[in-house]
């Protein structure tokens, strides 16, 4: 046999869209809440975090891949999208050096040295997040808004006391970079769906799945103003449209995305009610991602004419 098959990551079936289309929808899709962010702590300069996080990001790939002698990649703008990504899930008060570090560990530790785009077993921006959270717990958990310090409205909720939804929605509240303002989270979610970009069934599983495990665990029933305080607050919706739907890290089989996505919901619900933080959602993602091999042989469909165990 003369033929030779090259043996690739996925995706197999080629498309005219290639995945530096589809990274600079979701670049696109992110303008609304960096820029509410940069706007909303521009009295911490939120926009120096923004602006080097993501640069470091496209650096380290451009420099790694020069020194491993391999392909240059970054005009796909994954590495773009990653330090982006990453700059909206940090405090607006953060180190730039610390966001640098989180930037090369995303890109170098989980992307590059399991093989690159394609082939990472978890999601790099949040793997990074966690990584600056074990790491420099104290300035992770540091939050100002408008000048003033102080807990975050998850914070307020966990400890009993009342939160303000509207200024949830809207976003003037304090937390991370991008989390903050769901309508405009929810623009960029929308612009990814009309463009064909995300796929519904993983947040709307998330969500929905995490909305039933607080009513029936968070100890007031169907409150919806506690439920909104919940959906609003932390890295949910943000986590949700933009980093669970990721294509890497998240199933290809249609009954799978659900199961990923109420495995997020459950987990999220878990870690906020139960756990010793107010937030849960980073977490919750990166162990459902390690799920996802585990969650695709289960629903993946049998073909015509096989039984069970593959047998005809």
């Amino acid at each position: 046999m003369n033929e030779k098959y090259n043996v690739s990551s996925s995706p197999h079936i080629r498309d005219r869209i290639k995945s530096s289309n589809i990274m600079l929808l979701v670049l696109i899709a992110l303008l609304p809440a960096t820029l509410f962010g940069i706007w909303n702590f521009r009295h911490e300069n939120a926009w120096i975090l923004v602006v080097v996080t993501t640069a470091a990001a496209v650096l380290s790939e451009f420099i790694y891949e020069k020194l491993m002698h391999k392909p240059i990649t970054i005009n796909d703008l994954s590495a773009a999208v990653t330090g982006l990504l990453l700059a909206l899930n940090l405090p607006p008060t953060l180190p730039w050096w610390m966001g640098v570090l989180g930037a090369v560990f995303a890109i170098v530790v989980v992307k590059q040295l399991f093989g690159g785009l394609g082939q990472n077993f978890m999601n790099p921006a949040l793997a990074a997040r966690c990584f600056l959270l074990i790491s420099f717990t104290g300035q992770m958990t540091y939050f100002v808004y408008d000048g003033v310090t102080g807990p975050t409205p998850l914070a307020q909720l966990k400890a009993g006391e009342a939160v303000n939804t509207m200024d949830m929605l809207f976003g003037n509240i304090r937390g991370t970079i991008g989390e903050t303002s769901v309508i405009a989270i929810m623009i960029g979610a929308m612009f990814l769906i009309l463009m064909g970009v995300i796929d519904l069934r993983i947040p709307g599983s998330y969500i929905v799945s995490f909305v039933v495990f607080i009513v029936l665990f968070g100890g007031h029933g169907f409150d919806p103003q506690y439920i909104t305080a919940h959906l609003c607050g932390g890295g949910l919706m943000l986590g949700a449209w933009f980093m669970a739907t990721d294509y890497v890290t998240s199933p290809i089989t249609s009954s799978g995305k659900i199961v990923y996505g109420i495995c997020m919901g459950l987990l999220t619900g878990l870690f906020r009610l139960f756990g010793g933080s107010a937030e849960g959602v980073s977490y919750a993602i990166i162990i459902s991602n390690l799920l996802v091999p585990l969650i695709e042989k289960v629903t993946l469909p049998r073909p015509f004419g096989f039984g069970k165990g593959g047998e005809k």
